[in-house]
């Protein structure tokens, strides 16, 4: 082998065969490194490394085998919803000790051991209790919001605390009444939070500091239970934009000084759990529980200010919980609130229904993703995780496997290098879809 990278450095290999050699061993070399590529993903975030339940990864399992996927790992959490980070094969997730401590713990993606853990004090209790938020990975840097407030900066080696603060004791705000369940949104040199409180509606710190950059103006809804989607980010007529709905508006804000561009009370929803998505074309969807519907948001620049247009509201979609996906100018969600089971939807973009399962199957309020043309989706009444492939025709179950158990699996999905984790109130669970 030496020989050979000798001769392949000087450019002449000797002979015909030391030539087919050398090309076999690149062949292989270059084969390995596309399959790791395609396994490679990391999972950083809510929803994902673009935020919007999409993974990028090929080369995974469309078909469970016969037995079903395997389970490489099972570990015990305490009960709760919050969702996992994942980056350069180590798994993040913001576990809970109902009414005392939140728990920062960190897994191998592999194994499933705890490789390191940091807890801090966190009094209180909150209806459904347990976690609740995703943590966020920028660079080497690990952002956590409690569902109290509190928030941590850690240093992703060292597990030091670089900074602290509580956001919702600072800017006024309120505990919602089901907990904070934000993720952070990391903007530059910045990270944006939402504290919906009486001296700001939104903030900037600086990521390597905890410096506030910038606040905005309240978004304060007098007598709401609060807000719990995440602050989102999309570029619209130009400008990097903040996207974020409460109870009584959505609104979006200049990313790089907190300016409110655009806002609107055209769709509210008493209980906002999912945040604004931006389909694209300055175009957003948004969508909630508690018989809010949805709506699509036309916005756009004219003169130096933006403008919000409603292009359609339908009742045809409650999507109570979790984000939606979109694929091929298609939006697929699962269409379930408290008081209508539309179970899993598919909408086309001028609010049109496409189809609905009902509760055939229903779903409840099971977490999903999409990967490698298929959609991976966690039903929430039976805890089966199923495939199905993402049709506007109609609905199409690829297979199904048993899974989680037990009560209210509301809990999201993350998938990094072929590797899917999702959880139910005691365990989370990794299950290997790799090819």
């Amino acid at each position: 082998m030496a020989n050979r990278q000798k001769h392949w450095n000087l450019g002449y290999p000797k002979g015909v065969a030391d030539m087919k050699k050398g090309f076999r061993a690149c062949l292989a070399l270059t084969s390995l490194l596309f399959i790791s590529s395609a396994w490679s993903a990391d999972w950083p975030q809510f929803q994902g490394p673009d935020r919007n339940g999409i993974s990028p990864e090929k080369g995974l399992l469309k078909q469970w085998p016969e037995g079903g996927a395997p389970v490489s790992w099972s570990v015990e959490v305490g009960p709760g919803f919050g969702g996992v980070a994942i980056r350069g094969g180590e798994v993040y997730l913001l576990d809970r000790e109902p009414g005392e401590r939140d728990i920062l713990r960190c897994f191998n993606l592999d194994t499933g051991e705890e490789i390191w853990s940091f807890p801090y004090k966190a009094p209180g209790k909150v209806q459904y209790p347990g976690s609740r938020t995703h943590p966020l990975v920028e660079g080497n840097l690990l952002f956590t919001v409690g569902p109290f407030g509190h928030m941590h900066c850690l240093d992703r080696e060292t597990h030091a605390v670089l900074w602290k603060t509580n956001i919702l004791e600072v800017y006024g705000g309120e505990v919602p009444r089901w907990g904070s369940s934000q993720c952070p949104l990391a903007y530059g040199e910045t990270i944006i939070v939402t504290p919906i409180g009486s001296k700001a509606g939104v903030v900037a710190l600086n990521k390597n500091s905890g410096k506030e950059i910038w606040i905005s103006k309240p978004l304060v809804d007098e007598g709401s239970h609060g807000a719990y989607g995440s602050p989102m980010l999309a570029t619209i007529g130009g400008v990097d934009q903040v996207l974020l709905s409460t109870p009584t508006e959505t609104a979006g804000l200049n990313a790089a000084t907190g300016e409110i561009l655009w806002r609107t009370q055209d769709w509210q929803c008493r209980i906002p759990i999912t945040s604004p998505f931006h389909v694209g074309d300055g175009k957003v969807f948004v969508t909630g529980g508690y018989r809010a519907g949805a709506a699509m948001f036309q916005i756009s620049q004219k003169q130096g200010s933006f403008e919000c247009k409603t292009l359609y509201k339908t009742n045809q979609c409650n999507c109570q919980i979790h984000q939606p996906l979109l694929y091929k100018k298609y939006l697929y969600l699962n269409g379930n609130d408290k008081t209508k089971m539309y179970g899993m939807i598919c909408l086309d973009l001028e609010g049109s229904l496409q189809w609905k399962t009902n509760r055939h199957p229903g779903f409840d309020w099971g977490g999903l993703l999409l990967a490698d043309g298929v959609i991976y989706v966690v039903d929430g009444d039976t805890g089966d995780l199923c495939t199905m492939d993402p049709s506007p025709k109609k609905y199409k179950e690829l297979s199904r496997m048993p899974l989680l158990s037990g009560k209210q699996i509301w809990g999201t999905v993350a998938l990094s290098e072929g590797r899917l984790l999702c959880r139910d109130q005691t365990h989370l669970k990794c299950v290997d879809i790799r090819k």
